[in-house]
């Protein structure tokens, strides 16, 4: 579990070092991540995740910037895949069915989101394998995992919404799951942001 997550880790690191767009200063750093998340709902989160990234002299492309943001979200999605199995099991040893069976089918639905997330990043990395071949199938099929993966983890939040839970487990679970939702949303409009300016940036125009 750990190396995996190193290895994310290495490699966000590695597609940072790739074709970097070049920046002045750390405030110009922070205003050109400042505009890329534009377009994200959770924009203060979006500069969070993607600041440390950004040097005083160099920044990711766009394109970078939606695999950093993606493979981020696989990560946290992982750990709280993890926490909500121990808590499943907490609930498994107490006997207490009701939140057993509830927190049960979150984990279900965060496991299902984890591989809709894990085919999206390797899929990106197929996408810049392959350049522009095939763009539009790795394209919707990067589109339509994370959207799943958005169902998924809020199928889990439904799950443990209301009285299905209680006590702080369901606050825990709640804040963990919302950041991979987040996380996921603001992945895919960054995603979405890249792919429509590569589209438009080789438009021929016709006679």
């Amino acid at each position: 579990m750990a190396h995996n997550i190193l290895s994310l880790l290495i490699l966000s690191l590695a597609i940072f070092t790739l074709n970097p767009t070049i920046v002045e200063s750390r405030s110009r750093a922070r205003v050109y991540v400042e505009y890329q998340c534009r377009s994200t709902i959770y924009t203060q989160l979006c500069i969070r995740t993607l600041l440390p990234f950004a040097t005083k002299t160099t920044a990711p492309s766009p394109a970078q910037l939606a695999r950093i943001s993606l493979t981020t979200c696989l990560v946290k999605a992982r750990l709280t895949k993890s926490y909500v199995d121990t808590i499943a099991k907490e609930f498994n040893k107490t006997k207490n069915a009701r939140y057993h069976e509830a927190v049960t089918e979150c984990l279900r639905q965060i496991d299902d989101g984890v591989s809709q997330i894990t085919q999206s990043v390797k899929e990106q990395q197929r996408m810049v394998h392959d350049g522009e071949k095939d763009f539009s199938w790795h394209e919707s099929n990067v589109q339509s995992w994370v959207s799943t993966a958005l169902t998924d983890v809020t199928a889990c939040l439904d799950m443990i919404s209301d009285r299905a839970i209680g006590g702080k487990e369901k606050g825990m679970i709640k804040t963990r799951v919302l950041n991979v939702k987040h996380l996921a949303s603001n992945a895919l409009a960054l995603f979405n942001r890249f792919t429509t300016r590569h589209r438009g940036s080789r438009v021929i125009k016709t006679p």
